[in-house]
């Protein structure tokens, strides 16, 4: 049973998933903002009023979509550092986790970066925000619990790296998307984190 056929006899809620990880699969190959509930559907071999009868807009499907990129993408980063008792190693496993997120879903950080770049205020731009805050948070935990452990210098401000951390990410993300190659993210990714490491670290 294709793809289509199988999309069609699904109930509400994996209509719902499928509804969003079509939208994933389709801002990898398009400029998100290009991407209209028609082409949703025909990825889908649905009709549009087959979508809405589980989203009322195309602004409730981006929001869905939000959710499901901030779920997965917390809950990968706390898989990839539970247990590790070093802040620094954990530092290094959410990073690189985060890299392995982008690389698997590489039209996730277009649809970041569109939503933060749209002027109106929307429910997926909000999603996006909170996002982000909570990733830093969870950046600004580790390395106070670093200095707890003075595995990071003291002099650190928690709150910079924190941004400089994200600004890391979202750096090499940038430049593989203008590369056309989100792949080579994974290749650069560790070098850029050790000098991000020999920053912060005790006695660097």
């Amino acid at each position: 049973m294709n793809a289509a056929k199988t999309n069609k006899h699904l109930p509400a809620e994996q209509r719902r998933a499928a509804t969003v990880e079509a939208v994933v699969e389709l801002a990898a190959e398009r400029d998100p903002g290009d991407i209209t509930t028609a082409a949703i559907a025909g990825r889908m071999g649905l009709t549009q009023g087959a979508i809405f009868r589980h989203f009322p807009n195309k602004g409730a499907i981006l929001q869905a979509v939000m959710e499901w990129v901030a779920e997965r993408l917390l809950a990968r980063i706390e898989k990839a550092i539970q247990g590790e008792t070093s802040p620094l190693v954990a530092l290094e496993r959410m990073f690189m986790a985060h890299v392995d997120f982008v690389c698997e879903h590489p039209g996730i950080p277009r649809m970041l970066f569109s939503e933060l770049q749209n002027a109106r205020e929307t429910p997926a731009k909000r999603m996006v925000r909170t996002l982000i805050r909570r990733y830093g948070e969870r950046v600004q935990q580790l390395i106070e619990h670093g200095k707890n452990r003075d595995e990071v210098d003291q002099d650190v401000d928690v709150e910079a790296a924190a941004t400089l951390f994200i600004g890391t990410v979202q750096g090499l993300v940038m430049q593989s998307l203008l590369a056309g190659d989100v792949a080579r993210i994974r290749h650069d990714a560790p070098g850029v984190f050790a000098i991000y490491r020999r920053g912060i670290r005790s006695g660097s």
